[in-house]
């Protein structure tokens, strides 16, 4: 026997499973929000590019982000763990991260980090982004700032010597004005990956969907 069911039916029967379930699962699909020159992209700026990941991975992914950005530090706490382990450790994805310093205390977070040594540059992004909120939200923010830099290396001597280095914030503030005249960005996190712009905190899902894409 044939069983026929019109749309209506078939779209109540979808709508009782919602209301059993409470789940609606979300599309992985994330529309690109424009395109850039991907010759100029991959240009290094002042700063040198902080890099996770093979030279040789067939997929390089660009994040512009700011360290006092709470989407930003929800992306890098959640997604990311995910995206090393799937893509980055096995070689599929190369990571470039850049700097959008956009204010005094992002510039002074991203100070500390190239302070360190090279190796433990994302360390520093990492408790940097885990510890937000002790040190980006509050009135004074020297002091969690320099027990986290001590806690990464720097001692008393060095954590000044730090945020008074011209040409590293001369760094930040030209990835930031190359980032907003040249690549458009406006909101962090922004990515970039085959010259396609995305924009927000992706989901795991959203991220993968993207890489697949493109190793296929």
């Amino acid at each position: 026997m044939t069983l026929l069911m019109s749309k209506n039916t078939i779209f109540f029967l979808a709508f009782i499973g919602i209301l059993l379930t409470g789940e609606v699962t979300a599309s992985p699909l994330v529309k690109s929000s424009g395109s850039v020159d991907v010759a100029k992209l991959m240009q290094p700026g002042s700063l040198k590019d902080m890099v996770e990941g093979s030279t040789d991975a067939p997929v390089t992914i660009i994040e512009y982000a700011s360290i006092t950005c709470s989407h930003c530090a929800d992306f890098y706490q959640k997604t990311l763990p995910k995206i090393r382990d799937k893509y980055v450790k096995t070689g599929k994805v190369r990571l470039i991260f850049r700097e959008f310093a956009y204010d005094p205390r992002a510039a002074a977070g991203f100070m500390l980090a190239r302070c360190v040594t090279e190796d433990r540059y994302f360390q520093m992004l990492q408790i940097l982004f885990e510890k937000q909120a002790e040190w980006a939200f509050v009135s004074d923010a020297k002091l969690p700032l320099f027990k986290i830099a001590k806690f990464i290396g720097l001692n008393d001597e060095s954590f000044e010597t730090c945020l008074k280095n011209q040409r590293i914030l001369d760094g930040l503030n030209a990835t930031l004005q190359r980032g907003r005249n040249e690549f458009g960005i406006t909101a962090t996190p922004t990515f970039f990956s085959n010259g396609k712009k995305y924009e927000g905190s992706l989901s795991f899902e959203q991220m993968s969907a993207i890489i697949d894409n493109l190793l296929r």
